[in-house]
């Protein structure tokens, strides 16, 4: 089973996600986030890990999804059952979804 590595020779597409919360609600929406990927995201065809950060600063939440490919990634988005997850994160923040490719990683 793939585990979330992050190495340019991999081949797969990352989502990193930031979302901005008030700090009161920093948790809700690491619960919700937590939820939809235990119970939806995680049995999506094409989807390898999905790692959630809480922010330091209480206001940010970052998620670090790892797909098989971009049309993974996309096909996800149509689902509806992932819809419903995702609506429930706006209610409670506002996020800036974005697709990377790997392109170098530097280790000590």
């Amino acid at each position: 089973m793939p585990v979330s590595t992050i190495d340019a020779t991999a081949g797969v597409t990352t989502l990193i996600n930031q979302f901005t919360v008030a700090p009161e609600r920093q948790q809700e929406l690491i619960d919700v986030l937590d939820q939809a990927t235990e119970q939806v995201m995680r049995h999506q065809p094409g989807f390898i890990a999905a790692n959630i950060h809480a922010g330091l600063d209480g206001t940010h939440v970052a998620n670090y999804a790892q797909w098989e490919s971009e049309e993974a990634f996309r096909a996800m988005l149509a689902n509806p059952e992932c819809q419903e997850h995702m609506r429930a994160a706006a209610q409670i923040s506002s996020f800036e979804p974005v697709l990377y490719r790997v392109a170098s990683v530097h280790h000590r």
